[in-house]
């Protein structure tokens, strides 16, 4: 099984040696799980997180890329909601950091969206945007119906940069508002397995192409089975209603019906749940099916202008109710 956590757990482990891609992951990160607070004065950058392995790895970026100390603490356990994030990181002068990832403009106003320069960048830092920002608030629900890579954004504006991301990356994503929160969703089943490819989760993205391999097969299997019972079922109502407009036809023409046309519906309701090919076969001589049909269709036509003219009614009359003429 395909799970958030597990997914995660492989992130965390992805070697990343270009410092673009370590700097979009972390800024990514920062931006989505994290927010900038004046404190006595000065920009404190803090980030909550969900592991003590993104705790990890998102403080060893810090200081090997920027030589940032940061501190780290867990959130008491009682406070904390299920599903939260248990671990704040937190820089306590962080204007300059901020500076440096984007995460504030000339103004030393905090951006809206995600920094110009990483939804720009190559393709391996488009993906390592999508690596951080699944780290910092991603989930993926197993292959089915609801089947979905989502992450959710402090902003529509970090969402739509998000997607853009996604775009250039070659999968399609979508943002939504659900409940006052805005997040990215991708729900095809190929293009989850795809983003789990770029951003360096290939173990989960195998047993994710399995699963929905196998769910389609499934699917597939389902649709075939309920395709032969439907055919089953037609032909079934086929078979009923002919054989009572053979009935009906014999009735209305009584001794009057040509030697040929007689030995068709006769033959038609001494075997009532074969086939035309198999009524074919069983007459003396062997007929073929389009001459069994011609057969029983003149029959048919032939009592049902006897019928008009004597003003009675004709083969259809005689269908059970629910089933249309054949």
């Amino acid at each position: 099984m395909t799970s958030t956590p597990d997914v995660k757990n492989e992130l965390v482990k992805v070697q990343v040696q270009q410092p673009g891609e370590r700097i979009a992951e972390l800024a990514t990160v920062l931006r989505l799980a994290g927010g900038l607070h004046t404190i006595s004065g000065r920009i404190a950058l803090e980030a909550e997180l969900h592991t003590p392995a993104i705790v990890q790895r998102v403080r060893k970026s810090l200081a090997e890329i920027y030589g940032v100390r940061s501190e780290a603490k867990q959130t008491p356990a009682a406070s904390a909601r299920p599903g939260t994030p248990q671990f704040i990181v937190r820089v306590i002068d962080g204007e300059t950091l901020a500076r440096q990832l984007g995460l504030l403009d000339p103004k030393r106003r905090p951006i809206r969206g995600l920094p110009n320069r990483l939804t720009t960048g190559s393709p391996a830092e488009l993906a390592a945007i999508w690596r951080g920002a699944f780290l910092a608030r991603g989930s993926i629900t197993p292959p089915g119906r609801s089947a979905s890579l989502e992450v959710v954004c402090p902003t529509g504006e970090a969402a739509m940069a998000l997607v853009g991301a996604a775009g250039r990356l070659g999968i399609a994503a979508k943002s939504r508002e659900i409940r006052g929160q805005h997040k990215v969703l991708i729900r095809d089943g190929e293009a989850i397995g795809a983003m789990l490819g770029a951003i360096g989760a290939s173990s989960a993205q195998a047993t994710w192409e399995d699963l929905r391999k196998a769910r389609e097969t499934r699917n597939t299997a389902n649709r075939l089975v309920n395709f032969d019972d439907a055919n089953l079922r037609r032909s079934a109502q086929a078979s009923v209603a002919a054989c009572a407009r053979v009935e009906r036809a014999l009735e209305i023409l009584g001794p009057d019906i040509p030697e040929h046309l007689q030995y068709a519906g006769a033959l038609r309701l001494a075997h009532r749940e074969a086939s035309l090919d198999e009524l074919g076969n069983r007459a003396d001589p062997p007929l073929t099916k389009d001459a069994i049909a011609g057969r029983i269709r003149r029959l048919l036509a032939m009592a049902d202008k006897e019928a008009e003219t004597r003003g009675i009614p004709g083969t259809e009359a005689s269908l059970p109710e629910g089933l249309d003429a054949l």
